[in-house]
């Protein structure tokens, strides 16, 4: 008798439909194969489900078993194929009416005690099934998680036995509720970095308009306690951004009992991290740091430190906003669209080459350090800004009377005013940041007055502004302009822009810097 159940295959975050088909054969030999492109995991079913039945006190039928996974030029991967390819086969041994099954998909491992253990992307699996006019059975672990899905209808059944009773009748399972919504942290103040007032400057810069951000400094200057410092001057993530970062976590298996936040990812890998971990790959390509970090911030302290190849494999998302992890017989796309905070000493040593205790081997130590980041890498970065060691007479002075409250306050205003004009100029949300304006959008918000045309053009012939420095100063500008409240781009505007710009050689001498501060109207530090 031929049975089948719907599950998923997933690539990426995407949940494609396997129609799971068993079919006992008469034959004198009880052979179990299963077929359609399987991995080793699913492979391994046959024996994770023998061992279930032989649990709960069922034997597999004398016969030749075949289970197709359908279609078959889908690769299959992971141990969430235990559960469909079980209730197929109940279904076709009659354990269970074959139409109990219409109209539901499946996923779960199973234990050779017939438990159904919890497995990753049960969130993404419900959305994908319940566009489908299915409903889901998944692990009671997984209920929770895959009940943020809206009105897909979920089972949650603890054991293999527990949902037999359930299509029997005798035991009847009710639906389960969404997790629980993590209340909001409440990190470290701004209040309690002393000095650096530049530098929190551009901190609450690129909190306003999503913008890349690098400190430069010697060692102990704030640069990671400023940084650390950035969650709290985000707004809590909108409905959509929280389907779109859970669904990742979900695949990486990091939603616990099926609890959610609000809160914007903050991911801070260590500098030994290798391109898979900080892109996503491995056997079953799962999300690296990168795709973690998705709608919130990936943070990179010692930024010299990372392998060459593991930094420049982040230009592409930086541009484009997903990873596309590539295999020979297919792709696999993770959303990351991050927020890139970084770090670094400016040499080896720390000490830069100027003041007390500066390094003997300057200029040439900061220069072939720094040569560690490539050019590329170091275009996509909007704010650059120098974080000059704390000296003794800041860190005597008081608590500044502004903290993380008043900033992120400003920070939510210049948002708001982002995303108006998004809406007005018919454009999606998540293309409404200052940081992801362009083409027409460029053109109409963030246009400078002629001063500032002027000012820009000068920069870009004497200050070697490529392309996308321009575009990015462009963007920079607007920001600046939204925390004042301007309606238009202005001349100051675009001065400021200019100094985060990170400027060498010639185009440093060729751009005077401080002129651009004095018309920003900079003190002098």
């Amino acid at each position: 008798m031929l049975a089948s159940i719907a599950t998923v295959a997933f690539e990426g975050v995407e949940a494609r439909r396997v129609d799971v088909q068993v079919q006992q054969l008469n034959s004198d030999h009880g052979h179990f194969n299963i077929v359609g492109l399987p991995d080793k995991a699913v492979a391994e079913s046959r024996e994770r489900v023998r061992g279930a039945f032989a649990g709960i006190g069922l034997a597999l039928p004398a016969r030749r078993i075949i289970a197709n996974l359908a279609p078959a030029d889908l690769p299959k991967e992971g141990s969430h194929f235990d559960l469909p390819i079980a209730l197929a086969l109940l279904a076709s041994m009659q354990v269970v009416a074959p139409d109990a099954l219409d109209g539901w998909a499946a996923l779960g491992e199973l234990g050779l005690d017939g438990r159904i253990a919890p497995v990753g992307g049960s969130l993404p699996a419900a959305v994908a099934v319940s566009a489908m006019g299915l409903g889901l059975i998944c692990p009671e672990a997984n209920g929770p998680e895959a009940a943020w899905a809206g009105d897909a209808r979920i089972l949650a059944p603890r054991s293999l036995i527990a949902l037999i009773n359930h299509f029997k009748g005798t035991q009847i399972m009710a639906a389960p509720q969404p997790g629980p919504m993590a209340a909001g942290t409440h990190g470290p103040d701004l209040r309690e970095v002393k000095g650096q007032e530049s530098a929190k400057r551009a901190l609450e810069l690129a909190a306003a308009g999503g913008h890349n951000l690098l400190f430069v400094g010697p060692p102990g200057s704030g640069k990671s306690m400023m940084a650390a410092r950035l969650p709290g001057l985000l707004p809590p993530l909108t409905p959509p951004e929280l389907l779109e970062t859970s669904m990742v976590w979900s695949m990486a298996g990091l939603i616990e009992r099926g609890a959610l936040t609000r809160d914007r990812p903050f991911r801070s890998p260590h500098h030994s991290a290798s391109m898979a971990a900080l892109t996503g790959g491995g056997h079953r390509a799962k999300p690296g740091e990168a795709s973690l970090a998705h709608n919130g911030v990936l943070f990179l302290d010692e930024l010299p430190e990372y392998s060459p190849q593991a930094l420049d494999s982040l230009r592409q998302p930086l541009e484009t906003g997903e990873i596309v992890v590539a295999r020979a017989n297919h792709h696999v796309r993770y959303p990351a669209r991050f927020q890139l905070i970084a770090a670094m000493n400016p040499c080896r040593c720390g000490l830069g080459g100027a003041g007390k205790g500066a390094c003997g081997k300057a200029p040439r130590c900061q220069k072939d350090y720094q040569n560690r980041i490539s050019g590329p890498m170091f275009d996509r970065i909007d704010l650059t800004v120098d974080t000059p060691p704390v000296t003794a007479a800041d860190m005597a002075l008081p608590p500044p009377a502004e903290g993380t409250a008043e900033a992120a306050a400003r920070v939510a205003a210049a948002r708001a005013a982002q995303m108006e004009r998004a809406a007005a100029a018919g454009l999606d949300a998540s293309q409404g940041l200052n940081a992801r304006a362009s083409g027409d959008a460029l053109d109409r918000f963030a246009a400078p007055d002629e001063a500032g045309k002027a000012l820009l053009m000068r920069a870009g012939e004497v200050g070697g502004l490529t392309a996308r420095g321009w575009t990015r100063t462009l963007r920079l500008a607007r920001t600046i302009a939204d925390l004042e409240g301007s309606t238009g781009v202005l001349r100051r505007h675009i001065a400021e822009a200019l100094i985060y710009r990170r400027a060498t050689g010639e185009a440093q001498a060729g751009f005077d810097r401080q002129a651009a501060k004095n018309e920003a109207g900079w003190p002098a530090f």
